[in-house]
């Protein structure tokens, strides 16, 4: 029988049970996305990392053969200068023993994840780890693979696994959720309007008009 869905307050996310896990943010990995456009996958993962560093929600970082496919991102080197990303040789990072110690040690079950491919890079950690009883989110936006088709087969996957789709904002905001949490309501107005397009926008506006009265 498969597993039901969860459902309720339990099943939304908080800081305080979440672990982000950003995978092959690389050069080589960009070079070949054909699903997002490629500024926009940059835009959204910078947008997510500075998130769960606003939220204080420990953020593992890792690449793939990074002699080959290059270092990461230099945006999300600047969201944590002092993390050094895990280099890996498996397409599953979930195979990879310091990848999984480094998501245990933080004792958190929330698993939030986004990669580049999405087909490969994404699918299999997410796959990996609902069998060790982790609950996964997987970040669309943040991630992307080499075609539309190779992406969107890839969501059906892990969705059909019991992954939960997700964008980058709607993580942020799940991690906010009551505007009455005040600690980090000025970090989620300057992210908004840095990353959120027109949404930053709109917020922006309507910052200025406040200021105004």
């Amino acid at each position: 029988m498969p597993t039901p869905p969860k459902v309720g307050l339990e099943a939304l996310l908080t800081p305080e049970r979440s672990v982000l896990l950003l995978i092959d943010h690389q050069p080589f990995q960009f070079a070949n996305l054909h699903s997002h456009e490629p500024t926009m996958v940059i835009n959204n993962v910078v947008g997510l990392a500075k998130a769960a560093k606003a939220f204080s929600v420990p953020t593992i970082l890792t690449t793939v053969t990074q002699g080959r496919g290059g270092h990461i991102l230099q945006g999300l080197q600047n969201v944590f200068p002092e993390q050094k990303p895990i280099d890996r040789t498996t397409l599953n990072s979930w195979e990879d023993s310091r990848v999984v110690d480094a998501v245990k040690a933080t004792g958190r079950k929330q698993l939030v994840i986004a990669a580049l491919w999405t087909e490969i890079c994404l699918a299999y950690p997410v796959i990996h780890s609902l069998a060790d009883g982790y609950d996964v989110f997987f970040v669309t936006d943040a991630s992307g693979g080499v075609s539309r088709e190779s992406h969107d087969m890839a969501v059906l996957r892990m969705v059909q696994a019991g992954a939960v789709p997700m964008s980058w904002i709607g993580v942020m905001s799940e991690w906010q959720r009551d505007w009455a949490r005040e600690a980090t309501v000025s970090a989620v107005a300057e992210i908004t309007v840095a990353h959120s397009g027109a949404s930053g926008v709109a917020f922006q506006w309507e910052m200025q008009l406040l200021s105004t009265k």
